[in-house]
């Protein structure tokens, strides 16, 4: 009898391995939008079923397919017709896309596998954080750890260059963080961001770590100035860095290389 992952290979091999690969994405999209409203809130990923955020029915497995069943609902909940946030199309898209690109850079194995967990986390990280300005402990320490782990399965970096760039990614922000504070009187990086930098080191190594930071505060800096003109906010106005960081993180795994080489010509050669 064939197994699932034998009849999805056989399905790679025959040119499917795009759309599968997308309609992946959107389902662990689905989930996502779950954990981006439950775990702030403290609630259970696993023992309770979807759900209604407005009426809190029960949703049946046709109002739960990604996309389609917000294009076929018109936006609204089934039994109350309260809106639903486009928030869930929108993040199922994103990880259709993801998934998609991840195919396309590693193919069907282990790294697709891996990477995907790891861009997952990121989008889930990102979207909790526009919310709630907040990056919770179990998803970026969690994924410090998984990390750690693929570092020595995957073997795509050292693992001592996964360590360096956890101590790295954490203590450059670390001291930034106590400098700001220091010279300003009030918090600049929070905890979670330094926490986040370190999850995307243990997974991208040392190197990745000036790239990241530098890609990400360039976007932040841009969106900033950008928000601040249009909608008229001073030079204390909060923004979220996780989601530029996450960007960062995306940037590099895909073409770190390329603009490494860009950036330092000699880049990789001994």
């Amino acid at each position: 009898m064939t197994s699932i992952p034998e009849l999805l290979q056989a399905l790679v091999y025959q040119g499917w391995g795009a759309p599968l690969s997308f309609a992946l994405g959107t389902l662990w999209g689905s989930f996502f939008n779950v954990c981006i409203l439950r775990i702030p809130a403290d609630q259970s990923i696993v023992t309770d079923s979807s759900r209604c955020p407005k009426c809190l029915r029960g949703l049946r497995w046709y109002m739960n397919i990604p996309i389609l069943s917000y294009a076929w609902l018109r936006g609204k909940c089934a039994y109350c017709e309260e809106k639903i946030s486009i928030q869930y199309p929108i993040v199922e898209a994103i990880s259709g896309c993801m998934f998609l690109w991840l195919f396309h850079r590693f193919g069907w194995n282990g790294q697709f596998l891996a990477y995907g967990l790891f861009c997952s986390l990121l989008l889930v990280i990102s979207v909790i954080d526009l919310y709630h300005q907040i990056i919770p402990d179990e998803l970026s320490l969690s994924g410090l750890v998984l990390g750690l782990l693929v570092s020595v399965a995957l073997k795509d970096i050292r693992w001592l260059d996964s360590v360096l760039g956890v101590v790295a990614g954490g203590g450059i922000f670390l001291a930034v963080a106590y400098g700001y504070e220091k010279v300003s009187g009030r918090e600049g990086l929070g905890g979670g961001d330094i926490k986040l930098l370190a999850m995307i080191g243990a997974w991208l190594g040392l190197h990745s770590i000036l790239l990241v930071i530098v890609v990400s505060s360039f976007l932040g800096a841009l969106v900033g100035v950008t928000l601040m003109f249009f909608q008229r906010k001073n030079f204390k106005m909060a923004i979220p860095f996780g989601p530029f960081l996450a960007v960062g993180a995306f940037v590099y795994l895909f073409w770190g290389h390329e603009l490494q080489l860009l950036l330092i010509p000699n880049y990789g050669i001994e």
